[in-house]
């Protein structure tokens, strides 16, 4: 399962493809062997039962903006091919890299390919970048109407530049990181009351409701799955930060 976290996330893979499932609405799912997956309020489920073979490039979605060159609200919420987003580098840089012979080699072409990509992608706004690192810095835990004011910005404004840096509103931007807040407590050895205190959760039914509105599952429930998963399945995208579970299938 992808948690939500706020990380871009671009798999190049010269594999069998993998499937991703909305946990929300199982009729929505993409399959592919590259996808690019974007910020995300709500858990998604990837699925495979061949060979997984590539290279997944961790992103803010910040970055995600440069690279691409393309809104980030066009893409959020969704797994699509890169090359849909951007024809060039994206459309062969997987068949490229499968061609090279080592890894080393394959990790100096993509530094390659992104720093070209980088030096050539749009301006990210100063106002968005702080307030971006605003929410990420009070762990979501900052009024919407304060991040505007300090920008000078109105709150439509401000809005409407982050959705398209960052793909998530201001407000969907701290929800993932209040979720991630409570996780990270939990990690610890806090209760769930506790963590979702800790995360500025107004009570336990609010945070349950938050909760299984994002994953999909009640706190408890994903307690019980994720203790149950094995060591290789229950697996974290990024040091130090629970970003994915695999939790078999929603209730």
């Amino acid at each position: 399962m992808l948690i939500p976290d706020a990380v871009v996330k671009v798999m190049l893979g010269f594999g069998d493809p993998v499937r991703v499932q909305d946990c929300g609405d199982p009729t929505r799912y993409v399959s592919g062997v590259s996808l690019a997956n974007g910020a995300r309020t709500t858990s998604a489920i990837g699925e495979h039962t061949g060979l997984i073979h590539g290279v997944t490039i961790l992103l803010t979605p910040l970055a995600g903006y440069r690279l691409f060159g393309v809104p980030m609200s066009e893409w959020a919420q969704q797994c699509v091919p890169p090359e849909d987003l951007s024809s060039s580098p994206w459309a062969d840089l997987p068949a490229r890299l499968a061609h090279v012979p080592d890894w080393a080699r394959r990790f100096a072409l993509l530094d390659h390919v992104l720093r070209r990509a980088l030096d050539t992608g749009p301006a990210v706004s100063p106002e968005v970048a702080w307030a971006w690192c605003c929410i990420q810095g009070t762990s979501g835990r900052i009024r919407v109407e304060e991040l505007a004011a300090r920008t000078g910005w109105s709150r439509r404004h401000l809005e409407r530049r982050f959705r398209c840096q960052i793909g998530l509103t201001p407000k969907g931007a701290a929800q993932v990181m209040r979720l991630q807040a409570a996780l990270r407590g939990k990690e610890a050895g806090a209760t769930w009351a506790d963590a979702a205190a800790q995360a500025g959760y107004h009570d336990q039914p609010h945070f349950d409701r938050v909760f299984k509105g994002m994953t999909g599952r009640t706190p408890t429930a994903f307690s019980a799955h994720r203790s149950g998963a094995s060591l290789r399945d229950a697996q974290d995208f990024v040091p130090g930060h629970v970003t994915s579970a695999m939790l078999g299938h929603p209730d």
